[in-house]
């Protein structure tokens, strides 16, 4: 069969990356906009593989009890393939049953790529996650929507060169105007339809803590004059932060704590996001001091003269959440590449008198310290944590490696990408790190995205 041929496809799994499977004389069929157990008509878009085919449907034929219409309009089944905004691939599913896809996805990731079968998985949407004692008060915020929307702060939507603003069309890079952002909070929204008059690009839009949305352009870059090679430009820093919308510096909270950042900064893009994984960390590493070899004392949840490691730490978040386990006088290092958030972090990390921010990148910073660091430090760290928080494509073999070189307790683990993590912890296990659980948060309503959460600790030497 050629591209732009129609067929019928019986719909059996779902699979990474927000596709659905099917079968078609023997070959495998991927597709998005489905369900499993749908028959669903399809027209295919690349057969040039021998392995398997791609497709986009056109209609469902035998409909999912748990299809709905699509919560964003313009991306529903009957509006064509190619003028459908990308970013809610997952809008045409009930709430629940996303959130069971996603745990299976997760789970078969964790067997397949790493190993795991015996450790429980729980999924929960971002608001079941907040409503942790010691925060609760400071805690103003609405729980999640009933259909997953209205959670984004942070959105991009892209400029072409006839002055079109929008998202692109799903899986391409043509962009559509749209009538709405259904994901989006409504201020944000507001601010993105109100565009108008952009040079080609992109454009972000951020809403911090106080609630007024930035709108922050990245236009395309001019290609250098002929000539202008070796010629010297200004530096980012020598141009105010005034002038640069990206520079300004907002103010994000969790609970009562304040993270300076910059509005063209990385920060969660779910409004409960940073709250709920930060609730996660605090419940899981309690759990170890509750439940495991290692008892609470003196109403500390992590040892504070051990040394804890923060690694792709951006502004402190989560160096600030071991230091709330670990009182006044944690010793915690946060390593940062962007050396715009290591500034922010160290601001932020101020209040704790063992808290330093470093900038580096993780893999440079941890073979170094892997080869000079002394006795006494290898001690402390063999008493700490190290949290990581890597991008979607994982940590790697070689960073989980000098990790494990190190020997902490403790490893948690921020996972954006299933098969990311899964992948990182089979490279753990093999260094004789365990899985003790697995939290995944549903961070991403009505996409295929799933945020996890994994703590591991070293196995118990043999004999």
């Amino acid at each position: 069969m050629n591209s732009g041929d129609v067929i019928d496809l019986q719909i059996t799994g779902v699979a990474h990356g927000g596709v659905f499977v099917g079968r078609h004389e023997g070959r495998v069929v991927f597709v998005p906009d489905a369900i499993p157990g749908e028959r669903v008509r399809v027209r295919l878009t690349d057969t040039a593989k021998k392995s398997f085919w791609r497709g986009e449907v056109l209609e469902a034929l035998d409909a999912s009890e748990h299809r709905q219409p699509h919560v964003w309009r313009q991306a529903d089944v009957d509006v064509a393939p190619e003028d459908r905004p990308g970013g809610a691939d997952f809008g045409h599913i009930a709430l629940a049953h996303q959130r069971e896809l996603k745990l299976r996805v997760l789970l078969e990731a964790l067997e397949r790529f790493g190993g795991v079968t015996d450790v429980a998985v729980g999924m929960t949407g971002a608001g079941a996650v907040l409503g942790s004692a010691d925060d609760a008060l400071a805690r103003v915020l609405d729980e999640e929507t009933p259909d997953g929307t209205g959670w984004r702060t942070r959105v991009s939507l892209h400029v072409d060169a006839d002055g079109r603003i929008g998202p692109y069309a799903a899986r391409s890079h043509r962009v559509v105007e749209v009538d709405d952002l259904p994901l989006a909070t409504e201020q944000v929204e507001r601010a993105a339809l109100d565009l108008r008059g952009f040079p080609p690009g992109r454009v972000d839009l951020v809403q911090p803590a106080d609630g007024r949305v930035r709108v922050v352009p990245r236009p395309e870059r001019a290609p250098r004059p002929a000539g202008a090679r070796g010629k010297r430009h200004p530096s980012p820093r020598a141009t105010a932060d005034k002038k640069n919308p990206a520079r300004e510096v907002v103010v994000e909270k969790v609970g009562r704590r304040e993270f300076r950042v910059d509005a063209g900064g990385f920060w969660q893009v779910h409004r409960l996001a940073a709250h709920s994984l930060s609730d996660v960390v605090k419940n899981a590493l309690r759990g170890l001091r509750a439940d495991g070899p290692i008892r609470r004392e003196g109403g500390l949840w992590i040892d504070p003269d051990a040394w804890h490691l923060d690694l792709y730490g951006g502004v402190g978040l989560f160096a600030a959440t071991l230091g709330d386990l670990g009182g006044p006088s944690t010793r915690v290092t946060s390593v940062e590449s962007d050396a715009r958030a290591t500034e922010h972090a160290g601001e932020n990390l101020a209040e704790w008198i063992g808290a330093r921010a470093e900038t580096g990148r993780v893999d440079r910073w941890l073979a170094r310290l892997a080869s000079e660091a002394s006795a006494t430090e290898r001690e402390r760290l063999s008493r700490g944590v190290v949290l990581l928080d890597p991008p979607r494509s994982g940590a790697g073999r070689e960073v989980v490696e000098h990790i494990a070189q190190l020997a902490p307790a403790t490893v948690v683990y921020v996972a954006c990408d299933p098969v990311a993590l899964a992948r990182d912890i089979g490279t753990f296990r093999a260094s004789g790190y365990e899985p003790s659980r697995i939290d995944a948060v549903d961070l991403f309503p009505n996409s295929h995205h799933v945020e996890a959460v994994a703590t591991l600790t070293r196995a118990a030497p043999r004999g």
